[in-house]
Formats: structure tokens, C-alpha cells, sequence
């Protein structure tokens, strides 16, 4: 099973899915209702990624037809956390809470899964919860220097 989750960076709403596999599909389609449904209006959304081979614009191109994938791709700006700095994503630190409130037992099943993730997301959407991070672009040069040119 895979849980695939979309945090904003402000209003404190979430949305989890969750599918019984990791496919290029699944994403497709997650990626399809992040546009139509979610935020039909905005010109760009910013898509915060890990580097699962599932989660590229290829994946829509497979999924839909040529202009539905073009439609959507033109809405979606993916940006990779590097793999080596996955704790600079604010879904990591999403989820580590997800854990700790909902996931630190064994679910049977997925319609169990499915169920808890549901209440989880439910109450964190009605506290508005959000992730308030603090790493800004100077942390970031200095912890992953290597990673950004010199500017002079």
C-alpha cells in the first residue's frame, strides 16, 4: 500500500490517498485531481517531490491521453527534495507527525488504513494544522553548500 499526501504550505489542509501500489498511474491520477479538483484556479502549483520513479511528468503521458497529459503538466512545477536531505521536506515532517498520531500500530488492512488516515486528516484540517518550517535559502547554502552555485 501506498499513501500519497498533498500539504500545502499554508492554510493547514491536507489530502492522503492512499492506493494498494506504487504506480505511475496512481500518481496520474492523484496529480489530475490536485489540478481539477483542489486548485482548479491557479495558473502553476508547486509539487514538492521525493525521487520515486513514479512521480515525473512521464507518468501522466502514460496515464492519459497526449493533451490531457500536456493540460496537466503545464499546471504542475515539480521541484525534487534531494535524496540526501529528505528531512528538508515538509512532507517528511508531515508524515513523521502522521506517524506519531495515527500510524504507530499495525492496520490490518487498507480499508482500515483508508478509514484512520481519513479521521487523521479530518482532524488536522479542522485545528488547521500546519508545518511551520524555518530552513530558509541561507541555512540551506550553508548545510548544502556544494549543492548551490557561488554567487558573486
Amino acid at each position: 500500500m501506498q499513501c500519497l499526501y498533498a500539504l500545502p504550505t499554508v492554510g493547514g489542509w491536507r489530502e492522503v490517498k492512499v492506493t494498494e501500489r506504487r504506480t505511475k498511474q496512481d500518481f496520474a491520477y492523484v496529480m489530475r485531481e490536485l489540478v481539477d479538483v483542489h486548485f482548479p484556479h491557479p495558473e502553476k502549483i508547486r509539487v514538492v517531490l521525493d525521487n520515486l520513479n513514479t512521480h515525473s511528468p512521464a507518468s501522466l503521458y502514460e496515464a492519459f491521453p497526449p493533451e490531457e497529459a500536456r493540460r496537466l503538466v503545464s499546471k504542475l512545477d515539480f521541484h525534487y527534495t534531494p535524496k540526501h536531505a529528505s528531512w528538508l521536506n515538509m512532507a517528511e515532517i508531515e508524515f513523521s507527525v502522521m506517524v506519531g498520531q495515527c500510524l504507530k500500530r499495525r492496520i490490518p488492512d487498507q480499508a482500515s488504513l483508508t478509514s484512520e488516515l481519513a479521521a487523521y486528516t479530518a482532524r488536522r484540517n479542522q485545528n488547521k494544522a500546519t508545518v511551520h518550517w524555518q530552513f530558509d535559502v541561507q541555512q540551506a547554502r550553508t548545510k548544502l553548500g556544494r549543492l548551490y552555485p557561488q554567487l558573486s
